[in-house]
């Protein structure tokens, strides 16, 4: 397949606020993306805005506030999907077609139960949580990121693990965690599956606390995939960091603002996989 054949499937609902720079990162790889409203999988909308997820290559559930984030953080989202989507959803993964969800895409991704996805495709019920920060508050920070995974991730193919990235944090509920009483079975798991993608770092790449780990989440976790590798949820937005203009230190870095940010390999090793894929 041919990049410009690629079709990527940026889903929002009201409250999404990262497609327009998601979209422009997979327009910038070659790919043909799309904007796509919940509705317009769903039905309740014109008979020439209809869309057919089976159609598209890759599916992205971008970042923002859906729903305002009542509730809880993707909550909302996750349910009107889950009620309308869950067999399209099951046949996409099935299909080894990828799925990324940035920060409240993420969020909506444990919501679905579609990650960490230890008992199958789709969990009836969460198996995570994103909870509230640790600060009690918003950040907004850039934040590095250790790759964990040692290639079963997709989206990661072309990031060497031990790689130190910078991607921006931009959340209220980000801090990960696992059910009390099965944390270090669990743990247990996500290392033995190679499931644990992202990791946040200090700026020697060792594991530390606040504020280079922004939220608070267990065990540093910033990302992780399904089983198969083919679904990757993660807090920090790669898209903000497609560009060496996206970084905080470039003007000392001596190289063109144009070359590409660390953020640009995730696009690009999905990407890659899904050509030589399908």
């Amino acid at each position: 397949m041919k990049i410009k054949d690629v079709k990527v499937c940026i889903l929002r609902i009201e409250g999404t606020n990262c497609e327009d720079e998601t979209c422009a990162a997979f327009r910038l790889i070659g790919t043909s993306p799309e904007i796509v409203h919940l509705k317009q999988l769903t039905g309740p909308c014109p008979a020439d805005l209809r869309r057919n997820l089976n159609d598209y290559h890759i599916l992205v559930i971008p970042g923002g506030f859906s729903a305002g984030d009542y509730v809880r953080a993707g909550a909302i989202f996750a349910a009107r999907m889950k009620s309308t989507l869950s067999d399209d959803l099951k046949k996409f993964v099935h299909a080894e077609k990828p799925i990324i969800g940035i920060c409240n895409g993420f969020q909506v991704l444990v919501e679905l139960g579609m990650l960490p996805a230890l008992d199958g495709v789709m969990s009836d019920s969460a198996q995570a949580a994103l909870a509230t920060n640790e600060s009690g508050r918003f950040e907004c920070i850039p934040t590095l990121l250790k790759v964990e995974s040692e290639g079963k991730c997709v989206f990661t193919r072309k990031m060497k693990r031990g790689k130190i990235v910078m991607f921006p944090s931009a959340h209220a509920e980000g801090k990960f965690m696992l059910p009390a009483g099965r944390e270090e079975y669990l743990l247990a798991k996500l290392e033995e599956n190679d499931q644990i993608v992202f990791r946040y770092v200090d700026e020697v790449g060792s594991y530390a606390g606040y504020p280079w780990n922004p939220n608070g989440s267990l065990k540093n976790i910033a990302g992780i995939c399904n089983p198969l590798g083919t679904v990757l949820g993660l807090m920090p937005h790669p898209e903000r960091a497609f560009f060496r203009y996206n970084h905080p230190d470039w003007t000392r870095t001596r190289l063109s603002p144009e070359d590409p940010g660390d953020g640009r390999a995730v696009f690009e090793s999905v990407v890659e996989y899904v050509t030589k894929k399908f």
